[in-house]
C-alpha cells in the first residue's frame, strides 16, 4: 500500500451505539478519528461513552491510563458533517437503516474527503449496490459491518458490490487488521452473512418465547451452555435493539426468496410498539 493511499484521518458519521464504538477503535490504533452527529449533545453522548469505555478497561487493568489518553487526544467531535470528512481518508457512515439518509451522508461527506477516500457503510442489510449507485466514484464504496460492542467485538464483515474496487478492498482489509479486527469479505445480498444467521436464530427465539416453550433465560442458556454461543439470541436482540431487528426482519422477508424465516413474530411487532426497544430503553427480553 503506498504512502499516498495510507489511511490517515477517519470520518465517522452517527455517533450512537455503533458510531461510536467506531470512532473509539479507530482513535485507539492511532488514526485522527472525528465523530460527526446532528448535534452537539449527540456528539457529546457519544464522547461520553467513550470515555467510560476506557475508563472501565483502565479500571479492570486491561487497558493502560496513557493509552486511555491517547486515543482521546485523536478524537475529536463535531456537529458539521462537512467539517468530519475534510480530507478524510476513509469515511464510515453508522446512521440509522434508511437509504436516503445514508446517500446524503456520503454524498455530503464525499465532497469534502479526499478524492480517492473510501466511502464504507456500516449497513447491516441493505443492499451496498444500493447505496453506491448515485454517488461519485460508486467504485469507492464497500460495507464495512462492524458489531456490537465494537471495541470487544473481533469480527468485520466487508461487503463488496459489483461496483467496488479491488484495491480498495484491499486498503479496507489493511485498515480492519490495523484496528485489531479479523475481516471477512462477502458478496452484496440481502443480509449478508451474518444479518442473515443470526437474524433466522434470533426470530425463531422469539417466536420460542412467544409459543411458550421457554423462558428467554432459559432459550438463551440453550445456545450458550449448549451450542457454545457466546451471547444468547434474546439477549443479543436486546443489545442490538428490537426496533433494529424488526427493521431487517421486515426488509429480508420480501427481499430474499426464502423470506418466511424471516417474517417478524407477532411478539416482536408488539414489544417495538410498546417501547421495548432493549438496553437501549431498559427494557426487551431482560430488565437493563
Amino acid at each position: 500500500m503506498t504512502s499516498e493511499h495510507a489511511i490517515q484521518t477517519v470520518a465517522v458519521l452517527g455517533a450512537g451505539t455503533m458510531g461510536h464504538g467506531i470512532a473509539q477503535v479507530a482513535a485507539a490504533a492511532g488514526f485522527r478519528t472525528r465523530l460527526f452527529d446532528v448535534d452537539d449533545a449527540r456528539v457529546e453522548a457519544g464522547l461520553g461513552k467513550i470515555r467510560a469505555n476506557l475508563q472501565a478497561g483502565v479500571e479492570r487493568k486491561k487497558l493502560t491510563e496513557e493509552a486511555a489518553a491517547s486515543t482521546l487526544a485523536q478524537l475529536h467531535g463535531t456537529a458539521v458533517l462537512e467539517q468530519a470528512a475534510a480530507d478524510a481518508d476513509l469515511v464510515i457512515e453508522a446512521v440509522p437503516e434508511t437509504l436516503a439518509l445514508k446517500h446524503d451522508v456520503l454524498s455530503r461527506a464525499a465532497a469534502t474527503a479526499k478524492p480517492d477516500a473510501i466511502l464504507g457503510t456500516n449497513t447491516s442489510s441493505l443492499s451496498i449496490a444500493a447505496i453506491a449507485a448515485p454517488l461519485p466514484r460508486p467504485e469507492r464504496v464497500l460495507g464495512m459491518h462492524f458489531f456490537n460492542p465494537v471495541h470487544i467485538m473481533k469480527l468485520l464483515e466487508l461487503v463488496v458490490a459489483s461496483s467496488t474496487a479491488p484495491a480498495v478492498l484491499e486498503r479496507a482489509k489493511a485498515w480492519g487488521a490495523a484496528i485489531g479486527k479479523e475481516c471477512i469479505t462477502i458478496k452484496d445480498s440481502p443480509g449478508f452473512a451474518t444479518s442473515r444467521l443470526g437474524l433466522v436464530i434470533g426470530l425463531e427465539a422469539i417466536r420460542m418465547v412467544e409459543q411458550g416453550v421457554g423462558s428467554a433465560e432459559d432459550i438463551d442458556k440453550a445456545m450458550t451452555l449448549g451450542y457454545g454461543f457466546p451471547m444468547g439470541p434474546l439477549r443479543l436482540t436486546d443489545l442490538v435493539g428490537l426496533d433494529v431487528r424488526l427493521a431487517i426482519a421486515e426488509y429480508l422477508s420480501t427481499a430474499l426468496p426464502e423470506g418466511a424465516h424471516f417474517r417478524p413474530p407477532a411478539l416482536l411487532r408488539q414489544m417495538v410498539a410498546e417501547g421495548k426497544l432493549g438496553k437501549k430503553s431498559g427494557r426487551g427480553f431482560y430488565s437493563w
